[in-house]
């Protein structure tokens, strides 16, 4: 069975696929305009993509393709109707990636408070300003409200209880009784649930999946409904912030924000991109928060081991679409 990489992969998962009697064919540097290309040539039964995008015109112009797996949690980068369409599995690794996006979240919370990056930049121009920065709240018994309550936000529930933190869940499928067991109060389920506890944290995290439902749901109304001064944090997906409105938001309300994820953010590892965000005091990262050693690992051992139920079943686990009979 031949296997095609199109990203970065660890060499541990490339060797394991090997292995298992695999044909791997690894392009890390391919994009949506050189994918099509790659899938004619090398014909593969198995696509693999991290932040790859896949269109449904690549999708749909292929025919040896039975798989695509996305190595990490999300899967909006691949059209799953399209695959759908035609027959293919889309198929992801969930809660592998978790603690480390878990990490970047809570480094983001820390900065908001103590703002490093303006502090490095600043002494880097020669001027101590102490004045300025000295001042910083402490995370300790701030109201931390998590949007979301999978595998990530739970992550960042352990870890903020760790620096004190008041944690406050909110999911559509959240319970009493679950909140109890993730470590969290229970702030509700629906969506005037959401808006009153806005208005009462300090710390904002968001951790919902990227669907239709959940398309920028932090609008105008969002980020009207949160405390003057409070911090805005996401390392879920770019598609869930309207972006004009956290600008307006931080102008008018004095918010301080940090971000993992940007709308139309490239699709290939490298390439030049300029987001407004990143010249209005929001503290910006590269979509890196799961491109930690450890959830690599965890992530290439997943991958593998869809590839191999399906070299022994014919059947894709982890699936995330449905596929339309033929």
């Amino acid at each position: 069975m031949r296997v095609l990489i199109a990203d970065k992969f660890e060499d541990s998962g490339v060797e394991a696929l090997k292995a298992a009697g695999c044909e791997v064919v690894v392009e890390p540097g391919l994009g949506p305009d050189t994918l099509p290309e790659a899938l004619a040539k090398h014909e593969p039964e198995v696509l693999i993509v991290r932040s790859t995008k896949v269109p449904a015109g690549v999708v749909e112009g292929q025919n040896s393709l039975k798989g695509i797996i996305r190595a990490g949690a999300g899967h909006d980068n691949v059209d799953s109707a399209a695959a759908s369409g035609k027959g293919v599995a889309v198929c992801n690794c969930p809660g592998m990636n978790a603690v480390a996006v878990a990490e970047l979240a809570m480094g983001h919370i820390i900065n908001c408070d103590r703002r490093l990056p303006a502090q490095d930049a600043e002494l880097r121009t020669g001027h101590w300003n102490k004045k300025e920065y000295a001042k910083a709240r402490g995370l300790k018994g701030l109201s931390l409200l998590l949007v979301g309550m999978g595998a990530i936000g739970r992550e960042v529930a352990i870890r903020a209880n760790a620096f004190g933190m008041d944690v406050v869940g909110w999911s559509r499928s959240l319970t009493p009784q679950s909140a109890d067991q993730y470590g969290v109060r229970f702030g509700g389920s629906s969506q005037d649930d959401l808006k009153k506890l806005l208005g009462d944290a300090d710390v904002v995290s968001i951790h919902v999946a990227a669907t239709p439902e959940t398309k920028g749901m932090c609008d105008a109304a969002f980020f009207g409904a949160m405390k003057d001064g409070a911090y805005f944090v996401n390392t879920a997906r770019g598609t869930l912030v309207d972006e004009k409105a956290l600008l307006d938001a931080i102008k008018a309300k004095g918010l301080r924000a940090g971000t993992d994820v940007y709308q139309n953010q490239p699709g290939t590892p490298d390439e030049a991109f300029q987001t407004p965000l990143a010249t209005a005091g929001v503290c910006c990262s590269h979509h890196c928060g799961a491109s930690t050693d450890q959830a690599q690992q965890a992530v290439a051992e997943e991958t593998v081991r869809i590839v191999t139920e399906y070299q022994k079943t014919g059947r894709f686990i982890n699936m995330v679409n449905e596929l339309q009979p033929a």
